[in-house]
């Protein structure tokens, strides 16, 4: 419940102050989603099978986040950004339907 809650605040935060952000921090924003997504995804899945353990997705959420910025900004200052950028993109939405997928399984039973 509280997760929920504080999901519910943040977005409603978000449509009232309307914060702005930087640009330089435009290109990984999206990466960033996308791989704290993954974590979220991965977490829901492993708490519907029994084995989630809040340090794990703690490690996982920030890691994933900076693991995908620096490949970006990596790939930025290689001249290769956006092509690094779908790399990344792929690799999350191939697991975060993968997880998406054993939710489902373990929700519907199918």
């Amino acid at each position: 419940m509280i997760p929920a809650f504080a999901l519910a605040i943040g977005v409603a935060l978000g449509l009232v102050l309307k914060p702005q952000v930087p640009l330089w921090l435009q290109p990984y924003l999206p990466i960033a989603v996308v791989a704290a997504l993954d974590a979220v995804f991965g977490g829901v899945r492993a708490r519907l099978d029994g084995i989630f353990d809040s340090k794990v997705f703690v490690v996982s959420f920030v890691s994933n986040v900076l693991v995908a910025a620096l490949i970006v900004f990596l790939g930025d200052q290689l001249g290769v950004g956006a092509q690094l950028s779908t790399g990344v993109v792929v690799v999350l939405g191939i697991r975060i339907f993968g997880n998406a997928a054993a939710i489902r399984r373990h929700l519907f039973r199918a």
